[in-house]
């Protein structure tokens, strides 16, 4: 037990660390890489002919907003893929992808070809997803942050650096816990638990009820902060957003999360990576052990552990997500059927 009278969960965990690192972690980082089963090399002294490129056709763009499309082969590894707004590539493309947000029922293409796969593309969370029974039987695949998906792309995940880091530096802390929110409502879960929280220590909040952004930068701003609220918005199986893997782990900040269970986080995170809400009975009980975090520089910089071995990958919306639409189309001729209820 600490001097915060608790002994965190964290401490009891700790034995897991090196067989998170050993299964958990790469089996993780395999799924979140996609690393797809590679096609049937060519007979030995056989000519190997490159394929034909994969077009994707991208039939509304996220939110309206045209997005730059890097070349897949230089930043993403993927090889004759190529992306596409024209609808008038249509029957030409082998995949067409259509983001759930932008879907207009009267505007769906007519006659799909028979090897086409139509795929559906989400990354808002079920309790922000409406009217999604009216596609029902209408897509070929899924491609979502869910780990049950058949194109799995989450928001962010943890790769293994090369060479290990020997010492480990952090960035000059001065301020103890930060919150970025633009979505305020005082029914979600996190702001209930942040006025709680916040009757014990004192928490900055930047965004549309708070403060601006230093330089309008997340990563600037919450980079003075030793603890980052990672609250989502709603609370779902897999659910686990930039506000981790940009918004904490970019800024050198412990994420402090609330979204789903813990155990649901280390399938993606090291336990010792992060602190849950859940640890902790009450919101006070959370604030003393802050509070004691920021006076034992030791215990704080444990949580960083993770910095000698592992570096953070944060997805790039929208472009990887095609690229790995073209690897998957090249890939995987067929896939089962998922849903997306939980």
């Amino acid at each position: 037990s600490d001097s915060s009278g608790r002994t965190p969960r964290r401490r009891a965990l700790r034995p897991q660390l090196a067989l998170f690192a050993a299964a958990s972690v790469l089996v993780t980082l395999y799924l979140c890489s996609q690393e797809l089963p590679q096609p049937v090399p060519p007979p030995r002294g056989s000519a190997a002919a490159r394929p034909p490129p994969v077009t994707v056709l991208v039939w509304w763009q996220p939110f309206g907003v045209a997005g730059n499309t890097r070349d897949c082969e230089a930043v993403h590894n993927v090889a004759d893929c190529r992306i596409t707004s024209d609808r008038d590539q249509y029957r030409l493309s082998q995949a067409v992808v259509m983001h759930h947000r932008d879907i207009d029922l009267s505007e769906l293409p007519e006659g799909r070809p028979p090897s086409q796969r139509w795929i559906w593309m989400n990354f808002e969370s079920p309790s922000h997803t409406a009217n999604v029974e009216r596609l029902d039987g209408m897509f070929n695949w899924t491609m979502t942050y869910k780990l049950e998906s058949d194109i799995f792309i989450p928001y962010g995940y943890f790769y293994r650096q090369e060479k290990g880091v020997a010492r480990l530096v952090l960035p000059s802390k001065t301020k103890l816990v930060a919150w970025v929110i633009s979505n305020w409502n005082e029914d979600h879960r996190r702001v209930q638990y942040y006025h709680r929280l916040s009757s014990h220590l004192d928490i900055e909040v930047y965004g549309q009820h708070g403060m601006d952004l230093k330089n309008n930068s997340v990563v600037a701003t919450v980079s003075q902060y030793k603890f980052y609220l990672a609250f989502e918005n709603s609370q779902h199986i897999d659910y686990i957003t930039e506000k981790v893997w940009r918004n904490a782990f970019l800024s050198s900040a412990v994420p402090v999360v609330l979204g789903p269970t813990r155990a649901n986080y280390e399938i993606f995170l090291p336990p010792d990576s992060f602190i849950h809400v859940d640890d902790f009975p009450t919101p006070r009980k959370l604030a003393r052990y802050l509070l004691f975090l920021d006076k034992h520089s030791r215990r704080y910089r444990e949580y960083f552990d993770w910095k000698k071995r592992y570096r953070v990958h944060v997805t790039a919306f929208w472009d990887e997500h095609y690229c790995k639409v073209c690897k998957a189309v090249r890939m995987l001729p067929s896939l089962g059927v998922t849903w997306f209820s939980a």
